[in-house]
């Protein structure tokens, strides 16, 4: 596809997926049966304030990317979308969908605003342009104090659940709902919504910038899904997920895996050339460099501890 053809695309996407994930949270706030522990913040605020619904979502949107600068991520096109956008697109189904009263209409409700959430999660994380900034909040987090992913987003939804609860949002069999539905059912419309990206628009500058540097993976095939996890809106690597991914990087080839000192295009090309094989001279050449290093830093270490 023409690289121009293809950015628009993806900006279209992005741009449908986040309004359609305002409309899916209004629709589960107007069933009354609880909502997500971050939107369960949004209403105990407003109901303090007497600040529109959609307004405190953009709000908190804007509050919590502050919190990006001090874990050095950058934000891209996304992540500023996201804030400006699932707001607004909030308060306008709220404004259209009236509130139930009948049990049957509540739950037929919330079950359509999780499904298009769902719907709209794999379309706004498919172009791949940033995740949003609870989500960069979450893994920006992650890798800088290594805790695990699962630990990190446990105690960021309990900290705001509890707050929000206390503030008067609605807790309910909804928010439960929504914390056990989510993730499966999102992980079968990331796939389907996944825009798969040729490496030259992949790498290209302009749209790295687009993309910011938070961690979000897209494009990923039915395999690929099930080692990752989606809590409100992002698709997280599981701890699960990246033991595996670091036990196969250590069962690869070393010496293919591991060079830093070259770009990914001189590896790919080097990889390509070398037909993915390493000759027994360069491996010999690994295992003396590694050898070699380890006697050094033990005889420097040894060296420290007698002069200490």
């Amino acid at each position: 596809m023409n690289p121009a053809l293809l950015l628009t695309r993806r900006v279209v996407q992005l741009l449908l997926g986040l309004f359609l994930y305002g409309i899916a949270i209004a629709m589960m706030v107007r069933a009354g049966i609880g909502v997500s522990p971050w939107d369960v913040l949004a209403q105990g605020l407003s109901i303090k304030t007497g600040w529109a619904f959609g307004l405190i979502t953009n709000v908190v949107g804007l509050v919590v990317l502050l919190f990006w600068i001090p874990l050095r991520q950058r934000p891209g096109l996304g992540t500023v979308l996201n804030v400006l956008l699932v707001g607004p697109s909030a308060q306008l189904g709220l404004w259209l969908i009236p509130q139930q009263s009948e049990l049957w209409a509540e739950v037929l409700l919330f079950t359509g605003g999780l499904l298009l959430l769902a719907v709209a999660t794999g379309l706004y994380i498919g172009p791949r342009m940033g995740p949003g900034p609870r989500d960069g909040l979450m893994t920006g987090l992650h890798a800088r104090t290594g805790w695990p992913i699962w630990a990190v987003r446990t105690g960021i939804e309990v900290t705001v659940l509890i707050v929000g609860w206390f503030l008067g949002g609605n807790v309910g069999v909804g928010t439960l709902a929504f914390a056990l539905l989510v993730g499966p059912l999102c992980s079968l419309t990331l796939p389907f919504f996944a825009i798969r990206l040729p490496h030259d628009a992949a790498t290209d500058a302009a749209e790295r910038e687009l993309e910011g540097t938070a961690e979000q993976s897209a494009a990923l095939d039915e395999q690929d899904a099930e080692r990752f996890d989606v809590r409100d809106g992002i698709l997280l690597e599981s701890d699960s997920g990246s033991r595996m991914r670091a036990d196969s990087a250590a069962r690869g080839n070393v010496i293919r895996e591991h060079q830093p000192d070259r770009g990914p295009a001189e590896r790919r090309a080097r990889s390509e050339r070398d037909g993915d094989t390493v000759s027994p001279r360069r491996a010999a050449a690994t295992v003396a460099a590694y050898w070699l290093d380890d006697r050094l830093t033990r005889r420097a270490s040894r060296v420290r501890r007698a002069g200490a």
